[in-house]
């Protein structure tokens, strides 16, 4: 019985270091940590002194190379593309270019604005917020501050 209790926790508590590595927060690698821990006392109790020292070496070793191969083989697997950023971000621009010639310009509410929504505005659809009030689908909106990706619009009528 302590051998199987032993096998779960091992697995267990690798599986979940390996899982620290790709799901940031320290609550997996924490609780693996434990699990390991568990593992060696279990493998004191189960095996003797002697063979419970060799399996706490062998459990270091281990978890040095399930690290190793996680981060080796992981992210070649759907998941890990799924979860990779696999474009070449250094040329990427955190502005929209081209917001601030919106000002003055009307459009239509593509979106319930409650405040925020999406507007076209000339010809493109842009994230817009209002002034506080709330402006439906389908009604005429005027663009009157632009800071930075923040457009903020009023109702085309209000003028």
């Amino acid at each position: 019985m302590m051998v199987q209790i032993f096998i779960i926790l091992l697995v267990v508590g690798l599986f979940l270091i390996g899982a620290e590595i790709f799901v940031p927060g320290g609550i997996f690698g924490v609780i693996g940590g434990l699990a390991l821990f568990g593992a060696i006392i279990t493998a004191f109790s189960a095996f003797g002194p002697t063979i419970g020292g060799y399996i706490t070496i062998g459990i270091i070793f281990l978890v040095g190379l399930v690290i190793f191969l996680w981060a080796k083989f992981f992210p070649k697997t759907s998941l890990g593309l799924k979860m990779t950023v696999l474009k070449d971000l250094s040329q990427a621009k955190g502005t929209e270019t081209g917001l601030s010639e919106l000002i003055g310009e009307e459009g239509v509410a593509l979106s319930d604005l409650r405040p925020a929504g999406f507007a076209n505005i000339g010809g493109r659809r842009v994230d817009v917020v209002t002034q506080g009030g709330m402006i439906s689908k389908g009604e005429q909106v005027k663009v009157i501050i632009v800071e930075g990706n923040k457009v903020v619009v009023r109702k085309a009528d209000g003028n």
